[in-house]
C-alpha cells in the first residue's frame, strides 16, 4: 500500500465508504467494496492519477457499457473465471476432458430446437460448407442420450445473427437434441473471426494497450444434460492466423480439432448437398453435476430471445 492508503486516517475512511462501520447490509459486499475501493485508491496515489485522467477514465467507462461482454473478454476476466474453476476443480480431484472456456457476449436464448441433426445456416453465406458431428458422453464414457447442445457461431463476414441485422432470426444458432446413442450432427458453414467494432470504446482502449482486438473462427457450444453439469466451451476453428493470439484468451489445445476437408459431401450422410465440404468430428465429456444448479448456465445477463 502507499503511505496515504496505510495510514490510519485512510483506512477509517474506507471503512466508512464501505459501510463498516455500520450494523445493516450485506457483509460480503462490503468486504468486497471495500477491497475494490481501496484498490483504486491505492493505484491513483501510486501512479499520481490527476482529475483529468480520472474523469476520463469515468467518461470512458459510462460510454463503454455497452461494451462490458467486449471488456471483460478483452481484460481476461473471463478468462481467469475459467482458470480459478479450473484450479478449483483439480483441487477437487475433478477431470474435465473436455475443456470449458468463455461464452463471451453474443449468445442469443431460445434457438430452435432439433432432434440428432440440424441445419443451423439459411443458405445466404457462400462460405465452404461444414458438416459438424460427435457425441456427448458422461465421464464414464456412457453415452448421454437426450443431452442439448446449444450452438451458435459468426458467418464468413465475421457477424452474429441478431446482433447483425441483416442475418434471418436465428441464422447459424440451433439447439440439438442427442440421439440414443449421444450423437448430435449438423450442417453449417465454416465461420471466420472477428474483431472489436472499429471506433469501439474497448477498441480504442485495446490499442492504447498496443493490442489488437482480433478473435480467430470459433464455434461456441453449451452442452446439458440431466444430472450433468453444464458446458459452456468453444472449439477454434485450426489455421487462423490469430489460432494463439485470441484477444479473449480462449483459445486451448483440446479445443482445436482436426478439419478434413472432402472432394464430395454426398459422402457426409447428410441429404441434399453435393460438391466439396469440411468436417468436424468433436466429442463433449461432462461431468456429474453436484447439485440442481450446476446443470444451468450462469445467471449472467444475456440478450432476450427473438419473438
Amino acid at each position: 500500500m502507499t503511505e496515504l492508503t496505510q495510514s490510519a486516517e485512510m483506512q477509517k475512511f474506507l471503512d466508512k465508504i464501505a459501510g463498516l462501520d455500520q450494523a445493516g447490509g450485506n457483509p460480503r459486499l462490503k468486504q468486497i467494496s471495500r477491497k475494490l475501493i481501496e484498490a483504486i485508491f491505492e493505484t491513483m496515489d501510486e501512479f499520481d492519477v490527476s482529475d483529468d485522467e480520472f474523469w476520463f477514465a469515468l467518461n470512458y467507462m459510462a460510454a463503454a457499457a455497452p461494451e462490458y461482454g467486449l471488456w471483460a473478454a478483452g481484460v481476461g476476466i473471463e478468462a481467469m473465471l475459467d482458470i480459478r474453476n479450473d484450479i478449483k476443480d483439480r483441487e477437487a480431484g475433478i477431470e474435465n476432458v473436455t475443456p470449458r472456456t468463455i461464452e463471451g457476449p453474443l449468445y442469443v436464448p431460445g434457438a430452435p430446437l432439433e432432434k440428432g441433426f440440424a441445419r443451423l445456416d439459411d443458405g445466404s453465406d457462400e462460405g465452404e460448407l461444414l458438416i459438424m458431428h460427435g457425441q456427448v458422453r458422461d465421464a464414464d464414457g456412457k453415452p448421454l442420450a437426450g443431452a442439448i447442445v446449444d450452438v451458435w457461431h459468426a458467418n464468413t463476414m465475421g457477424n452474429y445473427s441478431y446482433f447483425d441485422q441483416t442475418q434471418s432470426d436465428y441464422n447459424l444458432r440451433r439447439r440439438i437434441e442427442t440421439d440414443a446413442e449421444g450423437r448430435y450432427k449438423f450442417r453449417s458453414i465454416l465461420p471466420s473471426g472477428y474483431g472489436c467494432p472499429p471506433g469501439s470504446n474497448i477498441e480504442t482502449y485495446l490499442a492504447a494497450l498496443g493490442r489488437h482486438g482480433k478473435r480467430p473462427a470459433h464455434i461456441h457450444f453449451f452442452v446439458s444434460a440431466h444430472g450433468q453439469r453444464h458446458l459452456t466451451t468453444q472449439i477454434n476453428i485450426d489455421g487462423d492466423p490469430y489460432l494463439h493470439d485470441d484477444f479473449a484468451y480462449a483459445t486451448k489445445d483440446d479445443l482445436i480439432p482436426e478439419v478434413t476437408h472432402h472432394e464430395d459431401a454426398t459422402k457426409s450422410g447428410v441429404e441434399g448437398v453435393s460438391g466439396p465440404y469440411a468436417e468436424i468430428e468433436f466429442d463433449f465429456t461432462m461431468v456429474k453435476a453436484a447439485d440442481h444448479d450446476e446443470e444451468h448456465e450462469s445467471s449472467r445477463a444475456r440478450v432476450e430471445a427473438l419473438s
